[in-house]
């Protein structure tokens, strides 16, 4: 994530009213098992560390994390496409998963940015997204819930060099095609350790974005966790898509912001520490996780897709 420049403008705790303005979901979301996705990001831990420490666009790192990823999806049965583009004179990639059923003119899209700065291997920021995604994809794959939307997955590159690749894949879109993309679910940093649990608000960003924030707090009432809304502006892939009017959401448990008072009492943790101690240094090893937040959010993102897509 780049360095944050908007602020925390709202405290939403979900009410019972908000948790019921979204229909039940057909089938219930499957629960992901976190040790699944801890298992990728000791994967990535380890690309980072024999690759001169870090995941970067256009290092050997961010090629073997992409490699890593694509292979799993390839075998699970999804449709990939790796989609090349230049940026600094090196070579990147986004990976895009699609998952075959569901009307394709109506596309529910899930993604996470595999890249990290050159400073640090990037195991929150943002390996754990990406192994969010990557597991809720091989749910799909293994619960095939039939689904009225068609599901999407993608992972981007560069990022961190102000979302270069998400860019890169809606601006080359074919108009026709982008406008197929109904929705942007965004994950992006869910492990941190000094956890806060933000939502992206809904209300600041194009119209329908309000269903993905909803499906997203439904998750965290039903578990009894308080969420706060978060307006993120520019940064972070999502606005790639904000900037075609398309509807986005996500979770987020904070970079290098720093924990109130009001929120230690929330959630735990420690008041006036950053979210994230290790953000964009190279202590952001897989030691630099918080399980709990990592389940949880994974969780919330599998119960969305399901909500929004079926």
């Amino acid at each position: 994530m780049r360095t944050l420049l908007a602020a925390v403008l709202a405290t939403a705790l979900l009410t019972p009213a908000t948790a019921t303005a979204n229909p039940a979901p057909t089938a219930a979301a499957p629960d992901i098992p976190v040790a699944a996705v801890q298992g990728h990001l000791a994967r990535f831990d380890a690309i980072a560390a024999a690759n001169g420490g870090n995941r970067a666009h256009g290092r050997p790192g961010y090629r073997a994390s992409i490699d890593h990823v694509k292979s799993i999806v390839d075998s699970a049965g999804f449709r990939t496409t790796l989609q090349p583009f230049t940026y600094r004179g090196a070579t990147g990639w986004n990976l895009i998963a699609d998952w075959p059923g569901g009307d394709e003119s109506d596309v529910l899209l899930t993604g996470a940015h595999l890249d990290s700065v050159t400073t640090a291997p990037g195991v929150n920021d943002n390996g754990s997204g990406s192994a969010a995604v990557l597991e809720v994809a091989l749910a799909v794959a293994r619960e095939k819930p039939a689904t009225k939307r068609h599901l999407r997955f993608a992972w981007w590159g560069a990022e961190e060099l102000w979302m270069i690749g998400s860019a890169h894949y809606v601006n080359t879109l074919p108009a026709a095609e982008r406008a197929k993309i109904k929705a942007y679910l965004n994950v992006d940093m869910i492990g941190s350790v000094n956890t806060a649990y933000f939502v992206l608000d809904g209300d600041r960003y194009p119209a329908g974005s309000v269903a993905l924030e909803r499906a997203l707090k439904e998750y965290y009432a039903r578990i009894g966790v308080p969420v706060e809304d978060l307006d993120m502006g520019g940064r972070g892939d999502h606005a790639s898509f904000t900037r075609h009017q398309i509807p986005v959401g996500g979770p987020f448990t904070g970079a290098e912001g720093r924990k109130t008072a009001a929120q230690a009492r929330k959630w735990g943790g420690t008041a006036g520490a950053p979210y994230d101690p290790c953000y964009h240094r190279a202590c952001d090893t897989a030691r630099n996780i918080d399980a709990t937040a990592l389940d949880r959010n994974t969780d919330a993102v599998a119960h969305a897709v399901w909500t929004l897509a079926t």
